[in-house]
C-alpha cells in the first residue's frame, strides 16, 4: 500500500485566499497530507475574503506550521514531498523565492522544493506587472517553477464564482501529481451545421 501524497501549502497576503483555502478543502477530500504555512498578512487576507480565523484554516490541513518555525519537516529536502503549492502568491514572495532569500518556512519549503527537483506551483496574484516582477517570474520559472496565475477558463460555461475556484484548483491539484484530480478536460470545438437557405 502506497502512502497518500504530501503536498505543502502556502497562502500569502494576496488578494485570491479562497483559492488557498478551497485547495486544502478539495486536497483533503481526495485524501492528500497537507502541510500548511501561512504568512501573518495572509491570516489577515483570509479572514477579510473568506471570514475564517487561524484556527478554522489550520484545520483544513493535515499539519501546520507557523512561519518561523524554520526547524520543521518541510524545510529539509529528506522530507518527501509531491509538490508545493503557494496559493495565493504576492510579488514580496515570488521574489523572495526567485532570488534564494529563505528567511521564513515558507520561502525555505519552496527552496527547498526547487533544490529537491520537485514541483513548485506559484499562484501569482498581481495586476498589471512591472518589470520585477515579469523577471523574477523567469527566474523561478528557469529554476523549475511554475508560474501559474489563477487566471480563470470560461470554456465549460461556469455560472458562479465557486465554480471558477474549483476549476482552478483541479488544475493546480493536476499539475501538483494528484492522480484523482479532475479539471474539465477541453474537447474542442465542434463546427455548427447551418442549413443553406
Amino acid at each position: 500500500m502506497t502512502a497518500p501524497a504530501r503536498l505543502v501549502v502556502g497562502i500569502t497576503g494576496a488578494s485570491g485566499a479562497a483559492y488557498g483555502v478551497r485547495l486544502l478543502e478539495r486536497a483533503r477530500d481526495l485524501g492528500v497530507e497537507t502541510h500548511l504555512v501561512v504568512t501573518p498578512s495572509g491570516v489577515l487576507n483570509v479572514h477579510h475574503e473568506c471570514g475564517l480565523d487561524r484556527r478554522q484554516l489550520e484545520a483544513l490541513a493535515s499539519h501546520a506550521h507557523a512561519p518561523g518555525e524554520i526547524g520543521a519537516c518541510i524545510a529539509s529536502g529528506s522530507f518527501d514531498t509531491a509538490a508545493m503549492v503557494v496559493a495565493p502568491c504576492t510579488m514580496k514572495t515570488l521574489a523572495a523565492i526567485a532570488h534564494g532569500f529563505g528567511d521564513n518556512l515558507l520561502t525555505r519549503a519552496a527552496d527547498v522544493t526547487l533544490k529537491e527537483r520537485r514541483r513548485l506551483i506559484l499562484m501569482v496574484r498581481e495586476t498589471p506587472f512591472n518589470l520585477a516582477h515579469l523577471r523574477n517570474m523567469t527566474a523561478v520559472t528557469e529554476m523549475g517553477g511554475i508560474v501559474f496565475p489563477p487566471l480563470p477558463a470560461f470554456y465549460h460555461r461556469p455560472q458562479t464564482i465557486a465554480e471558477l475556484i474549483d476549476e482552478t484548483v483541479e488544475r493546480v491539484l493536476q499539475l501538483s501529481g494528484v492522480a484523482e484530480a479532475r479539471p474539465t478536460s477541453w474537447g474542442g470545438l465542434k463546427a455548427k451545421v447551418t442549413a443553406a437557405g
